[in-house]
């Protein structure tokens, strides 16, 4: 097995700019947050060379920062491709193999840009206004296909005229007439589309050949032939509320003509047409209205023939999608009990598990994550981590699992941090097994008692797994025994798991949770006078129902929560698919079964201390949920506090500055609270 292989060449400004943020504490801490890095999206350059995305952070302008970085597996070699302070990132190989087209903001908007591979000359390919995103070579590679924004005019309903000459007035109404208007992370919508559009390899004029009041933000597929692109898009009137039920559309580049290749009833996604241009394959799943459902595979006949479902045998949503070289199966991405795998799947269904040691990209909660590639040889490129570091670059294959990267032994090699640890329960529920993860703090000694935390994920229908986690190894650093898991509807263990919680959120996942932590307490080093909980989204909404049923907890934060179903309702930006498929009907026509699943109707029995902790920009859990439970928190007389983190959308860990923020205000908080041993 080849030894690992260290970096060549520095990231120089990142060392410039972190060298008074280094630390010779054994101990993580929040400055380290801005030393991060990790590893993503590794793209075959040829047999021995990957370039991949290096994800660093940006101390000065509080971002994240994306750099391309090479590494050569034969000459065991690791250097940049483009790394300065401008953000370089999505790879794609030109059909040839010569050429690699990439996004960067080296001129501050995001354009296309192709490198040739052999002598490093670089054309600009786009000067386009907005950010251009899922771009395709052609397979003669003359011509790029991508994704970008249109935007449209609109006119007024009214106009106020008479404004004199130097007079400052406010500015003029925002008149909305869309029912989905806003995204989290955007803000308000702006009028307009994601349309296909065609540009030069040489540059040039992009060409927009799709069109209409539809989004066509999907991965993009040519013909064999480079007369047609496979996209996918809902394209229903009624999108807005049945946003599941896209398709795979055929577009002429010619002449912009659309033909519809799938018209099931939830979504068919991610089109990628087979090397000999005679399948496609495809995601998605028959819309059954549950709350969770199983994205599948699919191929058929590049005219929309001869549909065959591959994965029936497999309860696990698919991803990441990529042909064999040879057209005879395909990989796929998928989480199984909190670890993501690569798989192969046959033409004819047959599944082989390749590795399960994808992960480490979730910086700041614990969430299943990674990529991968696979080299013309059947060796697959991965993102990995044991848990107590961000991911790198590793190679697997026979021999086993051989490191490619290290980008964090400057942060980590003089630091003690303890990976997660599997603990299994049993549900008192029904017996079922649960998973849940223990990180110990850095000193951990078995014979004293520690304080715990409960960190609950969000979705509801997400993954947690031992992945490296900002956020908790900091609170292990503090002193805490930390506890993490998957109750009942999460993802990972199948849809009849997920779907316990389906019209019935939430429910039995507090006895889950319950039950990891008492699992945990069994083990003897618990200090049950110090537990605390706290969780963010989905997570603050089991924290909240978590102290309106028990008294055990000595403080909690309830991050970015729902607290009142009936309210989310036109307030959420996801609040459409809220009322289809997490309830039974629309609030004014069947308020109990919102009422009764709101956290808010507890709060009347809440002793326990708690901060309210939400970024002030959030939509898709408004602020107003959590002003509404700090101001019922008061009035109940309970020791609250509400903390609005400032320039963050739900993704609160965004920016660094944020993560580290929210970190230490929950860490205060049950410090504060804590009760203390004589």
């Amino acid at each position: 097995m080849k030894k690992p292989l260290f970096m060549s060449c520095a990231l120089l400004l990142a060392s410039t700019v972190f060298a008074e943020t280094t630390s010779t504490s054994n101990d993580l801490e929040y400055k380290d947050i801005f030393n991060l890095e990790y590893a993503a999206n590794p793209t075959v350059l040829n047999a021995n060379t990957v370039v991949y995305e290096r994800h660093s952070m940006d101390i000065m302008a509080d971002t994240r920062r994306t750099n391309l970085w090479i590494v050569d597996i034969e000459n065991n070699t690791h250097y940049p491709l483009l790394s300065d302070s401008k953000n370089h990132f999505a790879p794609v190989l030109s059909s040839n193999g010569k050429h690699l087209a990439y996004l960067s903001s080296k001129e501050d908007k995001v354009q296309i840009y192709v490198r040739q591979l052999d002598n490093g000359a670089t054309t600009k390919v786009t000067d386009v206004a907005m950010t251009p995103s899922q771009m395709a070579f052609s397979p003669d590679d003359k011509h790029i296909a991508f994704v970008m924004f249109t935007p449209t005019k609109t006119k007024p309903l009214f106009t106020l005229d008479g404004k004199p000459k130097g007079a400052k007035w406010a500015a003029s109404p925002q008149y909305i007439e869309e029912t989905l208007f806003q995204r989290d992370g955007r803000g308000m919508n702006k009028p307009g589309n994601m349309q296909v559009f065609i540009v030069p390899t040489i540059g040039g004029t992009p060409r927009q050949i799709s069109s209409g009041n539809y989004d066509y933000n999907s991965q993009i597929s040519w013909s064999n032939d480079g007369k047609t692109l496979y996209v996918s898009a809902n394209i229903h009137d009624d999108r807005d509320f049945d946003v599941f039920n896209s398709n795979i559309l055929a577009i002429d580049i010619t002449t912009g003509k659309q033909s519809i290749l799938t018209d099931d009833s939830g979504p068919e996604n991610n089109p990628l047409l087979s090397p000999d241009g005679k399948l496609i394959a495809y995601t998605g799943f028959v819309d059954n209205g549950r709350s969770f459902q199983v994205q599948q595979l699919y191929v058929m006949n590049n005219d929309g023939s001869n549909k065959r479902l591959l994965t029936d045998d497999l309860d696990r949503s698919v991803s990441d999608v990529r042909w064999a070289q040879d057209g005879s199966g395909l990989y796929i991405s998928y989480d199984d009990h909190g670890k993501k795998h690569v798989g192969h799947v046959s033409l004819n269904g047959e599944i082989e598990v390749l590795t399960d040691v994808l992960g480490g990209q979730s910086i700041g909660r614990p969430y299943t994550s990674g990529d991968y590639t696979v080299m013309p040889d059947g060796q697959i490129i991965v993102t990995t981590s044991l848990g107590t570091q961000p991911a790198d670059l590793a190679i697997v294959n026979n021999d086993g699992i051989t490191p490619l990267t290290d980008l964090n032994s400057d942060v980590f090699a003089h630091k003690t941090l303890n990976a997660p640890e599997l603990l299994t329960v049993k549900s008192s529920v029904d017996n079922r097994e649960l998973q849940a993860w223990v990180v110990k703090p850095p000193s951990f000694d078995p014979t004293k008692q520690y304080p715990m935390i409960l960190e609950i994920h969000g979705g509801p229908h997400t993954a947690y797994g031992p992945e490296f986690s900002a956020e908790v190894q900091l609170f292990a650093a503090a002193g805490y025994v930390v506890i993490y898991g998957n109750p009942r509807g999460s993802t990972s263990q199948g849809s009849e798991f997920a779907n316990t919680i389906d019209k019935n959120y939430p429910s039995e996942d507090y006895n889950d949770l319950m039950d990891m932590v008492d699992g945990l307490i069994a083990k003897g080093y618990i200090d049950e006078n110090n537990l605390f909980v706290t969780g963010g989204s989905g997570g603050g909404v089991l924290t909240a129902w978590i102290i309106g049923n028990t008294d055990r907890f000595a403080g909690a934060v309830v991050a970015k929560p729902v607290i009142n179903w009936i309210s989310m309702i036109g307030t959420s930006d996801i609040y459409t698919f809220m009322a289809r498929y997490w309830f039974t009907d629309l609030p004014w026509n069947d308020i109990d079964q919102y009422w009764s699943r709101s956290p808010l109707r507890l709060v009347g029995n809440v002793t326990t201390p708690t901060m309210v902790l939400t970024g002030e920009l959030d939509v898709r859990t408004p602020m107003a949920e959590s002003e509404q439970y700090y101001g019922a928190l008061r009035l109940e007389g309970v020791d609250s506090a509400l903390v609005r983190i400032q320039d963050a959308y739900h993704g609160i860990a965004a920016k660094p500055s944020n993560l580290a923020n929210k970190v230490g205000y929950i860490l205060a908080w049950f410090e504060r609270h804590q009760q203390k041993v004589n």
